[in-house]
């Protein structure tokens, strides 16, 4: 397995036992597997992998570019809304995974 490989395995563990802490039991492997390896070129900066849930400048960019861009939701308050309570459900976790938060985002807005 290469380096990359095994970044990636390790940032798919982390996201799914995230999600699962957060309770969700049911999870899209598939789905998840398209938001870890959108930071294929990033797994190096933990900053990359990483949302700071009381940083609202990295909120308004996870609105931006993920809900706005890769999702479609031009709804900003919709928008605002799902990834406020994302932080609060993902609240006890220190480090949170850009994969989970996303999954999460996207199931609160779908």
């Amino acid at each position: 397995m290469s380096d990359l490989s095994a970044k990636l395995a390790q940032l798919k563990e982390t996201a799914l036992k995230q999600l699962t802490d957060c309770g969700v039991s049911s999870i899209d492997e598939e789905k998840l597997d398209v938001y870890v390896n959108s930071l294929k070129t990033m797994v190096n900066n933990k900053d990359a992998v990483l949302v700071s849930g009381t940083d609202a400048t990295e909120l308004e960019t996870v609105r931006r570019n993920f809900a706005e861009k890769k999702l479609g939701v031009k709804d900003k308050e919709k928008a605002m809304a799902a990834i406020s309570s994302v932080v609060e459900k993902m609240s006890a976790i220190k480090m949170k995974s850009r994969p989970a938060f996303y999954y999460l985002v996207a199931e609160a807005l779908s």
